[in-house]
């Protein structure tokens, strides 16, 4: 077969995918495929124990680490907020369409960052809305203002906040977002795994010290240990599993960028070198707090 001839046919497939998807079947295929970071990095998945989210019962999506730890930072403080689980399901499906969950340095006109707000309309400096945590809790406070968005299908509360070109466009983020929430808000066990390769982006003191940061920014003031300024270590008691889950995940899913080398819970152990969940056995797996232990 020539080229020219391998080439029709490969565009004639296509279009008997088009015309078997539709438009929005279409963006939801694309959607699917072209997710930055598919396959690398971090995977969430719910355990067979939970159903799956949606019509086709999605149970696992792929991300790298910086968008995981993006989605963990918007799932943490939409809990820090005492948001119910959905508007974290609303701003991660937003985040997913606006950015694919990156801290962007520009976009349309003037936007930028996580959810893409413009400093022209109100929703802060550029230095501002480049902070993931500020453009977070700017979302949530729009979202709040949203009268009944608690009963609106996930696309109409987005739209609602971010006046889209494209009001349908955060529909087809609903079931990854969901898969998402039900992680990192807690209900799964174990279901936040990262593979962290190569040299940590820091170790020792700046490390326990970024870290602590940042469980301060996204959860706010929590009872935290630190056993021995030798060994880099940080302890969190928790008196539910679900919060020890909520801070585990979140701990897995900061690793890449604050040098988390393992991290222990309810029995089970996530390293850095193995990337996924296992048990152990023995008290380092207490259900009374969770352990993260950082590279010296």
């Amino acid at each position: 077969m020539t080229v020219r001839a391998r080439t029709m046919v490969a565009l004639a497939a296509v279009l008997v995918v088009v015309a078997l998807l539709g438009g929005a079947g279409l963006g939801r295929w694309i959607g699917r495929f072209s997710l930055p970071g598919a396959g690398h990095g971090c995977t969430v998945e719910l355990p067979e124990t939970l159903p799956g989210a949606g019509t086709g019962q999605l149970r696992r999506v792929s991300l790298d680490p910086e968008q995981m730890a993006h989605a963990a930072t918007i799932a943490a403080i939409g809990v820090r907020r005492g948001l119910p689980p959905q508007a974290v399901v609303v701003a991660l499906a937003t985040g997913f369409q606006e950015s694919k969950l990156r801290n962007l340095a520009g976009g349309d006109r003037d936007s930028v960052g996580l959810f893409q707000q413009r400093p022209s309309q109100g929703w802060g400096t550029v230095e501002q809305i480049r902070d993931t945590r500020y453009a977070t809790n700017a979302f949530y406070t729009a979202l709040e203002r949203v009268r009944g968005w608690e009963d609106m299908r996930v696309t109409d509360a987005a739209q609602a906040v971010q006046r889209s070109a494209f009001p349908e466009a955060y529909e087809k983020w609903t079931d990854e977002s969901q898969v998402l929430t039900l992680a990192l808000l807690g209900a799964a066990t174990g279901a936040v795994a990262c593979t962290v390769s190569g040299d940590p982006a820091m170790r020792g003191a700046e490390a326990l010290a970024a870290l602590a940061d940042g469980l301060r920014l996204d959860w706010g003031e929590l009872e935290t240990l630190f056993p021995s300024l030798e060994s880099p270590t940080v302890s969190l008691p928790v008196e539910q599993a679900r919060d020890g889950w909520r801070y585990a995940h979140w701990l897995v899913s900061h690793a890449t960028d604050h040098g988390v080398k393992k991290v222990t819970f309810a029995d089970q152990e996530w390293t850095a070198e193995g990337g996924d969940w296992r048990p152990v056995s023995g008290t380092v797996g207490e259900t009374e707090q969770v352990t993260a232990e950082l590279f010296a």
